[in-house]
């Protein structure tokens, strides 16, 4: 017969292993999520940085095309003609 003692110490066991289980497994929930919420806020800032780089590259397209309207004596970007 088993002794009061050792079914105590058998309820703990059991107790201890599948909180560990179940710790270890929310830890995964928890590390795959924060894991998940770092790669969209990359993605977002990656998006951030490529709208302001594709800003700027039109930027300086419109700052050359107003200069080829400028060297062939028509209105630039922002000019008008003139009065007369």
């Amino acid at each position: 017969m088993v002794s009061k003692f050792e079914r105590r110490k058998d309820t703990v066991q059991e107790l201890t292993e599948s909180g560990a289980t179940h710790v270890g497994r929310i830890a995964m929930i928890i590390a795959g999520a924060v894991r998940d919420v770092t790669r969209e806020i990359g993605d977002w800032i990656s998006d951030g940085i490529e709208m302001s780089e594709a800003s700027k590259r039109a930027q300086a397209d419109e700052g050359r095309t107003a200069g080829r309207a400028d060297s062939d004596g028509e209105p630039g970007a922002g000019e008008s003609e003139p009065r007369t």
